[in-house]
């Protein structure tokens, strides 16, 4: 994992429990294969975070699960704990976490976008040369990607949002527009929260790399996708 440029990409992950990870799926999917289901989720994250060719550490949650995170994904990997009472305060310890470590552009997303384009990546620490913040909208109203450089980083954008809610993305801005920040929007996208989420992201793959990710062949093996869309 070479860095680039001083960029640092940051995945936020939680350990897979059952009853930890995505529980609005739970209903539809059970226990058992909603944990299998994130762990596909993150295997993906990863190889994407591979592609890109950015320095980039997994942000794990609870903080004091870095050792289960190694037992699960192993040592190569660089981890950092997640500080903080809520997402907010996380991702601000982040940033500044990633900043202290000499990195002039960093750019957290999540680990529930499995089918994230690399190309993603690679436009948002682009723009971070020129703009100082990158967002990328999510389809729900919050967002998947943010970004800032060391010299323009807004801690304040992370606190008093009402997080989990379809404002999230507007209320951010709301902050930013205040310190007159340039921002660059990169194209909406879906994060996978809900079966909706889930089955809008099944069919627009079809025709897409992410035919061939773990993701989803895990969801053909539980009978998710359509038999005429397996590969």
């Amino acid at each position: 994992m070479s860095n680039q440029e001083g960029n640092c990409l940051l995945l936020f992950a939680k350990y897979p429990e059952k009853g930890k990870v995505k529980r609005r799926l739970v209903p539809h999917l059970g226990e058992e294969k909603v944990v299998e289901l994130y762990k596909n989720f993150m295997l993906d994250s990863l190889s994407t975070m591979n592609a890109s060719g950015v320095e980039f550490y997994v942000c794990v949650y609870p903080p004091d699960s870095k050792a289960s995170f190694i037992e699960w994904l192993g040592s190569d990997y660089s981890y950092l704990p997640q500080e903080g009472e809520n997402l907010g305060e996380r991702m601000k310890n982040g940033f500044i976490s990633a900043f202290a470590r000499t990195y002039n552009r960093v750019v957290t997303i999540g680990s529930d976008i499995p089918n994230l384009p690399c190309e993603f990546i690679n436009d948002a620490f682009s723009h971070l040369t020129t703009e100082d913040m990158v967002i990328g909208p999510a389809a729900d109203g919050g967002y998947y990607l943010i970004g800032f450089t060391r010299t323009t980083f807004l801690p304040e954008s992370f606190e008093g949002i009402p997080w989990g809610t379809h404002t999230v993305l507007q209320e951010t801005l709301k902050v930013v527009k205040k310190r007159s920040h340039s921002v660059h929007l990169l194209p909406e996208w879906h994060d996978i929260d809900t079966y909706d989420d889930l089955k809008n992201v099944i069919k627009k793959s079809k025709d897409t790399p992410f035919r061939h990710s773990k993701t989803f062949s895990y969801l053909a093996t539980i009978g998710e996708v359509p038999s005429e869309d397996i590969v």
